[in-house]
């Protein structure tokens, strides 16, 4: 039995430090990415944010926004689908 047990952990260790090595590139890519995506917006930012929230609301009240293309139409509903999820 205890010659079970030291095989059973030899074995699960090997597949703990297989997996250490396989995941090592892959999250240090994730964490850059990371840093990057998900950072808060900087403060220069925020003047661009608030004239496209008022050139959104603008197209809502003008009724431009029917003059889409049917391609623009879909980008913009899959950033919207984005952004919302």
């Amino acid at each position: 039995m205890a010659q079970f047990v030291l095989n059973l952990v030899g074995k699960a260790l090997a597949l703990v430090n297989a997996a250490v090595t396989y995941s090592k590139p892959w999250l240090a890519t994730f964490c850059q990415y990371n840093r990057v995506e998900l950072a808060p917006p900087a403060t220069a930012e925020f003047p661009t944010a608030i004239q496209s929230l008022k050139n959104i609301v603008n197209s809502a009240l003008t009724g431009s926004f029917e003059q889409l293309t049917a391609k623009e139409a879909v980008l913009n509903g899959l950033v919207a689908t984005e952004v919302w999820m």
